[in-house]
């Protein structure tokens, strides 16, 4: 079966298009993990606006859950990802931008980064680099609240292959993914070859995921070098804990 190619934009981190990305994440419990973020939100927020910046938002799944609490920007590096999210949302603000260097000029009470995405960002620098950037987007008293990859040691590298699927019955589109993992470093690598069937055929791709494990003290150092108190959470929204900061009161941008 010929490969299927993708855009260039949609290549930037992925090769998935927003309907396989969708079906291979359908069993995942974004309207949970909506709760107990607006849970997490109202415990450690001390800011009184409701603004909120998702940050690597993806085709923006969290966000039908969050849309009666907040008002909401969204943040990708993919257009690809992007056009999806407008589609689904289409009176919410989406803007494309890497999360080390984005700039929108103004601050949210709430900046989130979820689903592991921040794990894309190293080496180390590159991460202080990016928590910064998030930061500076934070309100005094608002949050920062970063979900992480794994904790260094959890990632098994001699896993043997694993195959998962999902799928998305409404657009005839079904996605089998077999995996097998390495390790170089920090760096988990996630070795992907997908199936794909959809009303226009059936292809296939493979591609390669590496993600930092960082540890919670290096997470915590770095919410510190950008002036937010980080709490860690282990159990987190999906069990790969959390990192809660909080930009002081009289902290000014």
């Amino acid at each position: 079966m010929a490969e299927k190619q993708p855009t260039e934009e949609a290549e930037s981190y992925t090769k998935m298009t927003a309907d396989v990305y969708d079906a291979i994440y359908s069993r995942k419990n974004y309207k949970a993990e909506a709760e107990a973020l607006k849970d997490l939100i109202d415990k450690y927020k001390k800011s009184a606006g409701n603004e909120l910046l998702d940050v690597a938002c993806g085709t923006g799944l969290h966000l039908p859950y969050l849309l009666s609490d907040f008002d909401i920007t969204g943040v990708d590096l993919s257009s690809e990802q992007l056009k999806a999210a407008k589609n689904r949302l289409p009176e919410l603000q989406f803007i494309q931008g890497d999360m080390r260097e984005f700039e929108l000029g103004r601050q949210y009470d709430v900046v989130t980064c979820l689903f592991s995405s921040i794990g894309y960002v190293h080496p180390y620098e590159e991460l202080v680099t990016a928590i910064g950037n998030m930061s500076n987007h934070v309100k005094p008293g608002g949050v920062l609240i970063i979900e992480p990859w794994l904790q260094p040691g959890v990632f098994d590298p001699n896993k043997p292959p694993h195959t998962e699927t999902g799928e998305l019955p409404e657009k005839g589109v079904k996605v089998t993914r077999t995996g097998t993992n390495s390790l170089e470093g920090n760096i988990s690598i996630l070795n992907l070859y997908n199936v794909v069937e959809s009303p226009s055929g059936t292809y296939e791709f493979t591609e390669e995921h590496r993600l930092a494990m960082y540890s919670v003290d290096e997470l915590a150092q770095a919410f510190q070098e950008a002036g937010l108190n980080m709490t860690w959470l282990d159990q987190g929204l999906s069990s790969r804990g959390l990192c809660v900061g909080v930009k002081a009161i009289d902290d000014i941008a």
